[in-house]
């Protein structure tokens, strides 16, 4: 027989849940300002205390696969109530509009690929898709960039860049502060995009281009989001291992028909894709072989191809959507 905790245990879980630095009741996505909250653009060192930077340096000390019942407690709750909000962000915009693009955190802000990726998003927003990726840095980045920067002209989104340009990886001096200026000098209000990054890699610091933040603890739920919730397909441009991850992931439940349907995968990057990593021929000859099934691939270094697939899978599926 299970024994009902007494008022001391009771007492002291409250206790804890109130001393941890994050909210176990939050009810709301983060945006910029709530997670960064602390930081001051122009004082670099103001990042070391800001809100986000506290939540992780407790994280890394309770432990990644924390061993307190305390601590583990707090942290579902907390991705409990970043779950419930993300629900509810997907009351008010269409699920079935959602785009992911997946791709590596090391991507530079100069790389001719990161301003390819900025102006994709940026076309595809303005489409009235509502584009999705993990939150963080590189190629992340680049998919809120090009979000944030919808309407606006291509040459506003490329003095961004060149603004940018100045810190052009997560670890340079100024990453934050840069971005920072984008968005006060091009504010938005307009379009929305949804970072999910996690404070497992929380040495790579999210994205503040993201509208909607929804950070959490645990990565899993992380990733069963960024590879469910874009309905309308999944972009992927280089990256490495979890990028890898993420395609098979999505060509399990794209051969399952998981959600009713499979949603396009789209390979950005010819040569990466066929050459470094070889991911696309591999999928294409186990399709041929019958060993996968249902997967819409598409290989191109043309964001024109990419729209154009997106929009025909867009119009088809507008007749079966529920």
């Amino acid at each position: 027989m299970i024994s009902a905790p007494s008022f001391n245990q009771v007492k002291s879980l409250v206790e804890y849940m109130r001393a941890v630095p994050f909210d176990v009741n939050r009810k709301a996505l983060y945006d910029a300002r709530s997670l960064y909250r602390g930081y001051q653009p122009g004082h670099e060192e103001t990042f070391a205390s800001c809100y986000d930077m506290q939540v992780y340096r407790h994280f890394m000390s309770t432990g990644k696969q924390t061993a307190l019942d305390e601590e583990s407690l707090a942290r579902a709750l907390h991705d409990h109530g970043i779950n419930t909000a993300l629900g509810d962000f997907f009351t008010d915009h269409d699920p079935h509009l959602c785009l992911g693009i997946m791709g590596g955190h090391a991507m530079l802000r100069t790389d001719a690929m990161y301003r390819q990726i900025s102006l994709l998003s940026k076309q595809l927003t303005e489409l009235g898709f509502i584009m999705i990726s993990g939150g963080g840095p590189g190629a992340m980045e680049a998919t809120h960039l090009g979000a944030w920067m919808a309407d606006r002209e291509q040459q506003e989104l490329d003095d961004a860049l060149q603004t940018m340009a100045v810190a052009p990886g997560f670890k340079d001096a100024g990453w934050l502060d840069t971005a920072f200026k984008v968005m006060e000098k091009y504010p938005q209000s307009t379009y929305a995009s949804v970072g999910i990054p996690t404070w497992l890699y929380g040495h790579e610091p999210a994205t503040p281009f993201a509208t909607h933040i929804a950070k959490y603890f645990e990565n899993s739920i992380r990733e069963n989001n960024i590879l469910t919730l874009p309905y309308g397909g999944i972009i992927y441009t280089p990256g490495s291992a979890g990028t890898m991850q993420e395609i098979f992931q999505d060509a399990v439940q794209n051969h399952y028909l998981s959600f009713g349907t499979s949603s396009p995968m789209v390979f950005l990057g010819s040569h990466f894709w066929t050459q470094e990593m070889p991911v696309y021929p591999l999928l294409k000859s186990l399709m041929e072989s019958g060993k996968y099934k249902n997967l819409r691939l598409t290989l191109t270094d043309d964001n024109g191809t990419i729209v154009t697939e997106l929009l025909k899978f867009r119009n088809l599926s507008e007749s079966f959507c529920p």
